[in-house]
């Protein structure tokens, strides 16, 4: 199946940061999308996906609008390759280094 895939985004968003490792998990090539924080400075996002709520997914002529959503598109549409479940260890494996460093004092306290 050919790829043709737009994500509207932002990095900070906690929703369209799950749903880029649900598009690596896949294997899936895809275009990120910057949008601005503002929601009334994204006039681009409206005229492309019609909505001002990240994330979007754009998919062919599909529009996907909302972390659940595109989840559930990409779990429909798409097979999990068998190193999903590596991607998502070395995922875990690197938040818990980056909660360990922005965190020490936390870290230490769990058993």
């Amino acid at each position: 199946m050919l790829n043709n895939l737009e994500l509207w985004q932002t990095e900070w968003c906690p929703a369209s940061r799950r749903v880029r490792q649900r598009l690596t998990e896949l294997g899936l090539t895809y275009t990120a999308r910057p949008v601005p924080v503002a929601p009334e400075k994204r006039a681009e996002l409206e005229r492309a996906t019609g909505h001002r709520s990240i994330p979007v997914l754009i998919a062919g002529e599909e529009i996907v609008d909302g972390e659940q959503a595109i989840l559930t598109y990409l779990d429909s549409h798409y097979t999990e390759p068998a190193d999903a479940v590596e991607q998502r260890a070395k995922a875990a494996k690197a938040k818990r280094k980056e909660l360990e460093t922005a965190c020490p004092e936390l870290m230490s306290a769990t058993p």
